[in-house]
């Protein structure tokens, strides 16, 4: 017995020198990628960092662009925060209003005395539209933000511009596969999570985008969420669920990166199949996070489908 737990805890000590010295040379590499610039985005129009006070907690959301035009509101995936949208802040504030939130326990919004979960957000989302003067807009959602603006789009169709799904799935179908997968990625999140938050923002991030310099930006944005944010992710179960009957009355663009896991481009395709008016791109050279890890090709895709829905909506 004895022998048994020295050899346990000889081999998590090795683990976690392991893991240390790993963490280490990658935060280095990712310092090196900054003094180098290799991350900088320059966004050259002004970003207005706003908060919308709750109880107990706040949510901060930033807000770009000319005022008079439709508004984007970009939503982001997990672990991650609106940062992951800069490249778009610099191609769509040109043309439209341009708003961007960090998620309850993500970025800047910190859980603090929350008793909301992340599926409260499509409040907040509701809340800022009001406070912004806007009673519609496009919604462009990443991974967990497909859910979200899905979650939205579910109890206000009528808000809804136009929908841009990226690396997500349908929130109302029978999702028992993604389910199984999603409950084994859980175990190694929850697993890097207790050794090593490093470790768990180094996997993440490797597993969200496939360009090294966006795996940094990943990592530095994965920073800011902490072992208590992993709380409020629980909401996602009312946002997941089964339903019959679901009339969409909103445009829809369905999208994946070519290097998105089997499961994701699969789901996403079958999507497409069952709602015949649906677009359906696959972005080359992109993973999971394709808005970062090929802006061009997501940014031409995007704003080409929401000029062709308008021209459709509104024909001279």
């Amino acid at each position: 017995m004895i022998t048994a737990l020295i050899i346990v805890i000889g081999v998590l000590g090795a683990f976690t020198i392991q893991t240390t010295i790993a963490n280490k040379q990658y935060e280095n590499k990712v310092q090196k990628m900054k003094d180098d610039k290799t991350l900088e985005i320059i966004i050259e129009n002004p970003v207005e960092h706003k908060e919308l006070k709750q109880d107990g907690y706040s949510i901060h959301y930033y807000t770009t662009g000319v005022k008079i035009k439709e508004l984007i509101v970009f939503l982001h995936p997990a672990f991650a925060d609106h940062r992951c949208f800069d490249k778009q802040i610099v191609f769509f504030a040109k043309e439209f209003r341009i708003i961007t939130i960090d998620m309850l326990g993500h970025g800047l919004s910190k859980l603090e005395k929350s008793k909301d979960k992340i599926d409260f957000t499509i409040h907040h989302i509701d809340t800022i539209l009001k406070m912004e003067g806007y009673s519609k807009a496009h919604f462009v959602g990443v991974s967990m933000g497909t859910l979200i603006a899905q979650y939205y789009a579910l109890h206000h169709p009528e808000k809804v511009q136009s929908m841009t799904i990226l690396g997500g799935y349908d929130i109302n179908a029978d999702n028992k596969e993604i389910a199984k997968a999603q409950r084994s990625e859980n175990i190694k999140w929850i697993f890097k999570a207790v050794f090593s938050m490093k470790s768990f923002r180094r996997y993440t991030s490797s597993g969200s985008v496939s360009k090294p310099e966006e795996q940094a930006r990943f990592y530095e944005m994965a920073g800011l969420f902490t072992r208590k944010s992993f709380t409020c992710m629980s909401g996602l179960g009312n946002v997941i669920k089964q339903r019959d009957t679901i009339i969409r009355i909103y445009p829809l663009l369905i999208l994946s990166g070519d290097k998105d896991i089997e499961l994701a481009r699969s789901m996403s395709k079958k999507w497409h199949h069952n709602e015949p008016t649906s677009n359906y791109y696959l972005i080359e050279n992109a993973g999971h996070c394709a808005n970062m890890d090929n802006s061009d090709e997501f940014n031409r895709i995007v704003i080409e489908f929401m000029k062709q829905e308008k021209q459709e909506t509104n024909p001279q």
